[in-house]
C-alpha cells in the first residue's frame, strides 16, 4: 500500500471495474490530485476486457491475457480496493451499500458496472438460459460446458439468443473451440449443432448490409443455423418456444440480448431509462444527482445516445477522470461528445476478423492480427505499470468540503501534538464505537456498555486467565479487512494455547485528517475487528486510538483456560506428526504486492487465509491429542518450530515437499521478493542440520517467511494424524498438511533436519 503524509479531504468512490474506471485509475495514477482519495469497489479482482473475450473463448488467449488486475492497478494508483458487491446507494447519507461490509461514504461517486441481459418477462429464461453477462458467471459456466461436451456421447444442440456483434462472435468462438476439443479427443465435431436466433430480420442489425452479408455467409459455411424474425416466447427444459409456435429442442441456451441495468439501481432514486440504465448529461453526471456520475454500458447519455459498445466505455475514461478531478476541486465539469462512427472489429473464432466503420468494411486474417495488436496494446496500458515516485505536495484547499475543514487538515500536517494530545478526539471515537454492537458476556462486569477508566472481568472458579498482545501497521488499504486480520492474528495466541477468548482491548493509530474521514476509518476498521471478535465469543471492552503517520491496530486479549489443559510450545513428543493448518507465504506475497509483482488473485487467496479463524482448528487439534502447539506468525515457520523443539528437547524432520503454500508464494520468493523481516528470521538457519545443502531449494526461503494471521503448528500422535488432517479439511482448512515428524533428541546441536519427498512415507534427509 502507498503511504502519504497528506490528509484525505475528498473521497471518490468508483463502483465497478469497467473499462471507464480502469482508465480513471490510470489517469489518477499519472496525475494524482493531492487530498483526493480513490476507492474502487468491485466484486471481481480481475476484470475482463470485452474485446478479447471471444479470443479467450476460442482458446487463443489465456486468463491473464484478457483480464485487467484491479488489485494491482489500484495499488499502482494509490487507490483503495474493496473486493465486494454493491447492492444499494443511500444518496441522503452519501454512502454506498455493500453486501459484506459496512456502508462506504463518498463525496463523489462514479458507477461503471456494465450491463446484464434482461431475462424478465419471458417465462423460463431465468431457469433454463445462461446469460453471457455478467462475464465472470459466464466464464465459470463456459468451463463447465467444455467438460460437459467432452463427456457427452450423443448429439448436442446449442443456441445463442441474440445476433448482435456479441452474440455472433460468441457463437463462432464457442463453435471453433468445442469442435477442436472434440477433434483432439478423437471424437466427431459434427455432433455439435449451433443455432443463433434474432428477432430482427437480419443478423448484426446495427451494422451495414455488407457486413451482414459477410457474416451470413460465414455462419452458413460453418453450419450455424440462423433463425431470423425469431421472437422467443418461452423457455422450457426441452428448449425454445417461439412466438410463431415453433419449438426448437436445445441442450444449452445462451442469452445475449436485451441488456439492462441491475435491479438495485431502481431503489436509488436516480433517473433511469426504460431499460434500467442511468440517465446522464454530457458531463457524465446523472440527471438526478450532480455528485453521482456514470459511464460505460450502464450509462445512457441523453444528449448523445449510442449503442452499448466497449469502445465508448474506453473513450469515456479520460473525460470521466477529468470531470471527477474538476468536481473534487470545486470546478465546473466539461461536456463530452462521443464520436458518431467507430471502428468495430468482429472476429470469427478462427483468427479471422472483419473491420467495419460506417458503410466501410474489410476482412481477412490480417484484420485479426491487427485487432490482436490493438487489443494487446490496450491491455499493456494496465499491465506494464511504471514505478511511480511518491508525492509530497501539500493538498489543494479546494479539495475540501469547506475552508475550515481544509485548513484544519492542512495544519495537521505541519504541527501535531504528542503525548495525550495525539489521541483521537473523544467525540470521533465515541461516535465510531457507538455504531458498533460488540458481543456482551456475563463475566464482563464493566465494559463498553458502561465505560469506565478500565474494564473489569470475572475469572470463573477453576479457570486461569491468559493474556497476550499483538500490534502491527496496516499492510492493505482496506480498513475493514485489516481489522478482521488484526483481530484474528491477536486471537490466535489464545487458540494456540487452548484458551477460550473472553475480552479484548483495542489500540489503534489512524492517519490525521478531518474528523469525518478519521471517524469512518476507525469505524470500518473496528467493524471488521468486532465481527471477528464476536464470532470468537470475545467481548470488546475498550480501547485507545491515537493519530500517527499510518494506520495500525492491535489488541490486548484475555482468555480463560483450564490450568491442567494448557497447550504449550514445550509439548512436542517423539513420535508426533507435525501438522500445519494454513499455507505459508503472506510475507513474500505482500512484499510483492507493494512492488506490483503479485497477481490480484494471489492476494485474494492470502487475505482469505488470513481472515480465517484458527478457533476450530485449535479445537480439532486438541480433540486429536495435540500436546504442543503454537501459531506461526512473525518469526516464520522455522523460528516458531525452533521455539517448540528446544524446550520440548526433541529433534524434528521437516518435509519441504509437504509445506502448504499460498498461490504465488514460491514464484515471488524465487524472484527475490521477500519481507523486510526475512533477514532477521534467516539468522535461525543455524538450527538446520547441513543447512548449506538446502539453501538453493526453491522452498527454503519460505521457512523464514514471516506470517500474519498464520496457521497453527501442532504435534499430533501419529496414529490419529491422518484422521486429524481429514477433519481439518472438512472444517475448511483445505491446505492443512502433515509437514514432518518429531524425533528423539540426538547428539547434534541442530534440532531441525530437512528433506524433500513427495511420497507419504517419511525418511530422514
Amino acid at each position: 500500500m502507498q503511504e502519504t503524509a497528506q490528509p484525505v479531504l475528498q473521497d471518490i468512490i468508483l463502483v465497478g471495474g469497467g473499462h471507464s474506471h480502469v482508465g480513471v485509475l490510470k489517469q489518477f495514477a499519472m496525475n494524482p490530485v493531492p487530498g483526493v482519495r480513490l476507492t474502487l469497489i468491485c466484486r471481481d479482482t480481475h476484470t475482463p476486457y470485452s474485446g478479447m473475450l471471444p479470443g479467450y473463448i476460442a482458446g487463443h488467449y489465456d486468463f491473464d491475457d484478457v483480464h485487467i488486475d484491479l488489485s494491482r492497478l489500484a495499488e499502482f494508483a494509490g487507490a483503495r480496493f474493496y473486493r465486494d458487491e454493491v447492492i444499494g446507494l443511500d444518496r441522503d447519507a452519501q454512502t454506498v451499500q455493500c453486501r459484506h461490509r459496512p456502508p462506504v461514504p463518498y463525496d463523489l461517486l462514479s458507477i461503471n458496472i456494465g450491463s446484464s441481459p434482461n431475462v424478465a418477462g419471458i417465462p423460463g429464461v431465468a431457469d433454463h438460459a445462461v446469460p453471457v453477462k455478467p462475464i465472470h458467471a459466464f466464464r465459470n459456466h463456459w468451463h463447465s460446458l467444455i467438460e460437459r461436451v467432452q463427456r457427452h456421447s450423443g448429439a448436442l444442440n446449442l443456441a445463442v439468443v441474440g445476433a448482435g456483434a456479441g452474440g455472433v462472435e460468441l457463437t463462432l468462438a464457442m463453435q471453433y473451440r468445442l469442435r477442436r476439443e472434440l477433434a483432439d479427443r478423437g471424437q466427431s465435431p459434427d455432433r455439435l449443432q449451433f443455432h443463433i436466433l434474432e428477432q430482427a430480420s437480419q443478423i448484426l442489425p446495427s451494422h451495414n448490409p455488407r457486413v451482414q452479408r459477410t457474416f451470413q455467409r460465414i455462419l452458413a459455411e460453418r453450419g450455424v443455423r440462423m433463425h431470423l424474425n425469431a421472437q422467443v416466447r418461452e423457455l422450457t427444459a426441452q428448449g425454445l418456444v417461439l412466438a410463431n409456435g415453433e419449438t426448437l429442442a436445445m441442450d444449452e441456451v445462451l442469452w445475449a440480448t436485451r441488456a439492462s441495468g441491475p435491479q438495485w439501481l431502481e431503489e436509488t432514486g436516480l433517473g433511469l431509462d426504460p431499460e434500467g440504465f442511468i440517465q446522464v448529461h454530457d458531463t457524465l453526471q446523472t440527471v438526478s444527482d450532480p455528485k453521482v456520475l456514470a459511464a460505460g454500458d450502464i450509462a445512457h447519455v441523453l444528449d448523445h445516445p449510442r449503442e452499448k459498445a466497449g469502445v465508448f466505455a474506453v473513450r469515456q475514461a479520460r473525460p470521466l477522470a477529468q470531470n471527477l478531478k474538476r468536481l473534487a476541486l470545486g470546478q465546473r465539469p466539461r461536456p463530452f461528445k462521443p464520436q458518431k462512427r467507430w471502428l468495430a472489429l468482429i472476429s470469427t473464432g478462427d483468427q479471422y476478423a472483419v473491420a467495419t466503420r460506417g458503410g466501410w468494411s474489410v476482412r481477412g486474417r490480417w484484420v485479426w492480427h491487427w485487432k490482436d495488436r490493438i487489443d494487446r496494446g490496450f491491455m499493456a496500458r494496465f499491465s506494464d505499470l511504471p514505478a511511480m515516485p511518491a508525492s509530497s505536495i501539500l493538498p489543494d484547499t479546494a479539495a475540501a468540503k469547506s475552508d475550515a475543514e481544509a485548513q484544519q487538515a492542512i495544519s495537521a500536517v505541519a504541527m501535531r501534538c504528542g503525548g495525550c494530545g495525539a489521541k483521537v478526539g473523544s467525540s470521533v471515537l465515541s461516535r465510531a464505537l457507538a455504531r458498533l454492537e460488540p458481543l456482551h458476556r456475563e463475566d464482563i462486569l464493566i465494559g463498553l456498555r458502561a465505560p469506565d477508566d478500565a474494564a473489569v472481568v470475572a475469572v470463573p472458579p477453576g479457570k486461569a486467565a491468559v493474556h497476550t498482545v499483538d500490534f502491527f501497521r496496516a499492510f492493505i488499504d482496506d480498513p475493514y479487512v485489516f481489522g478482521q486480520v488484526a483481530a484474528n492474528h491477536s486471537l490466535s495466541d489464545l487458540f494456540a494455547m487452548g484458551a477460550e477468548p473472553q475480552s479484548a482491548t483495542a489500540i489503534a493509530t489512524v492517519p490525521y485528517g478531518i474528523e469525518s474521514k478519521i471517524e469512518d476509518t476507525v469505524y470500518q476498521m473496528m467493524a471488521g475487528a468486532v465481527q471477528v471478535l464476536d464470532e470468537a465469543g470475545c467481548a470488546l471492552v475498550g480501547g485507545h486510538t491515537g493519530e500517527g503517520q499510518e494506520l495500525a491496530l492491535g489488541f490486548a486479549v484475555n482468555g480463560l483456560i483450564d490450568p491442567d489443559r494448557v497447550l504449550g510450545k514445550a509439548g512436542l513428543r517423539a513420535g508426533d506428526c507435525l501438522i500445519l493448518t494454513k499455507p505459508l507465504g503472506t510475507g513474500t506475497l505482500f512484499a510483492a504486492h507493494a512492488r506490483l509483482a503479485a497477481k490480484g488473485r494471489w492476494i485474494d487467496a492470502a487475505l482469505a487465509s488470513m481472515t480465517a479463524s484458527n478457533q476450530q482448528a485449535a479445537q480439532c487439534l486438541s480433540e486429536y491429542g495435540a500436546r504442543g502447539c503454537t501459531d506461526v506468525t512473525g518469526f516464520g515457520l522455522l523460528g516458531h518450530l525452533v521455539e517448540m523443539a528446544r524446550p520440548s528437547e526433541v529433534d524434528v524432520t521437516l518435509n519441504l515437499a509437504k509445506l502448504p503454500l499460498l498461490e504465488g508464494a514460491e514464484e515471488t520468493s524465487a524472484a527475490g521478493i521477500l519481507s523486510s523481516l526475512q533477514p532477521a528470521n534467516i539468522r535461525l538457519r543455524r538450527a538446520i542440520r547441513d543447512q548449506h545443502r538446502w539453501s538453493k531449494h526453491p522452498r527454503y526461503p519460505l521457512l523464514f517467511d514471516p506470517q500474519t494471521s498464520g496457521g497453527l503448528l501442532a504435534g499430533v500422535p501419529e496414529p490419529v494424524a491422518i484422521e486429524c488432517v481429514a477433519e481439518l479439511h472438512a472444517l475448511g482448512y483445505k491446505q492443512a498438511s502433515i509437514i514432518g515428524r518429531v524425533r528423539p533428541a540426538s547428539e547434534h546441536l541442530e534440532p531441525i533436519t530437512l528433506f524433500d519427498q513427495d511420497a507419504d512415507a517419511d525418511r530422514d534427509g
